[in-house]
């Protein structure tokens, strides 16, 4: 197990681009390392984990908070053995870097040896998810509406949507300045040229919703995260068409498929993903530790 440096993290997203697949687990993506990346280069790196056979990366964490491991395996060993028990002690041992003792959540769609281990080991279900999946084989419809690709230098539009939909709160100066900084880091950041960010404008030319994609390479599933709708711009049925769009951009940037996973107890997110043409599928959960 290591810690990469910042030039590392390109043989890391390229891991992860390889093991994604349109009939494989949603799991860990380059797309969530691309959008952590928020906090800049050197954080991420530093919230990373990677296992490796020899010179081969063979499985991968981000510690997406404080006590959360999001990962992914290399799906050719979602049932070896020697890998999954060598996860689980270096989880398990505070020491190592990875997990503080107590309470903790571990997201390992797919892996299931590591996953079998975990719950032998008294790990619980936590909150189901939903994942998501829209075939990119046919054309995309038309979204229906305008919709504008945000350059960097236009992000102030995308970061006050993106914030009234998951904030809610007033948008102060200084959030703005705060936040277009963490935009302007990841735009500048190793994992952004996958990237496309969306907004749909709405009579006024006003940006109304907005997403970013992230593909893992031709051939493979990307990712939308995030997506979301102006809180004053709802029940419009914006939600629908930036999803179309943001389906749009990926297979216009090659991907074989769109994915995302939403939480089942969010009905209205995972409607607003099946009225854009995504299929949802049975209903997984994280494991939990608790304290």
């Amino acid at each position: 197990m290591s810690t990469p440096t910042v030039p590392v993290l390109d043989r890391v997203a390229q891991a992860l681009g390889e093991w994604q697949y349109d009939e494989g687990p949603l799991h860990l993506h380059p797309g969530d390392l691309g959008w952590y990346s928020l906090k800049g280069a050197d954080a991420t790196a530093a919230a990373v984990r990677t296992w490796s056979r020899g010179e081969k990366i063979v499985a991968v964490g981000l510690l997406d908070g404080p006590q959360l491991l999001r990962m992914a395996l290399n799906p050719a060993l979602h049932d070896d053995d020697e890998l999954a028990r060598q996860l689980l002690r270096d989880i398990d041992d505070p020491q190592n870097g990875v997990l503080n003792a107590g309470d903790a959540t571990i997201e390992a769609r797919g892996a299931a040896r590591f996953m079998r281990l975990l719950a032998e080991s008294g790990w619980q279900p936590d909150a189901p998810w939903i994942p998501l999946h829209r075939d990119l084989s046919e054309p995309v419809q038309d979204a229906g509406v305008r919709v504008e690709v945000i350059n960097p230098d236009q992000a102030d539009r995308w970061i006050e949507v993106h914030w009234s939909a998951f904030r809610g709160t007033p948008f102060s100066a200084e959030d703005r300045r705060r936040f277009l900084s963490l935009y302007q880091t990841m735009a500048a950041g190793p994992f952004y040229n996958s990237a496309r960010s969306l907004a749909v404008l709405d009579g006024d030319h006003n940006a109304v919703a907005v997403a970013t994609v992230w593909s893992a390479g031709a051939g493979r599933p990307g990712l939308v995260e995030p997506m979301g709708v102006h809180q004053g711009h709802r029940g419009r049925g914006y939600g629908t068409a930036i999803t179309v769009a943001a389906a749009a951009a990926l297979q216009e940037m090659g991907s074989s498929s769109a994915i995302v996973c939403a939480e089942s107890s969010n009905a209205g997110a995972v409607a607003t993903y099946v009225a854009a043409g995504f299929t949802a599928h049975q209903q997984i959960a994280d494991l939990h530790r608790a304290a």
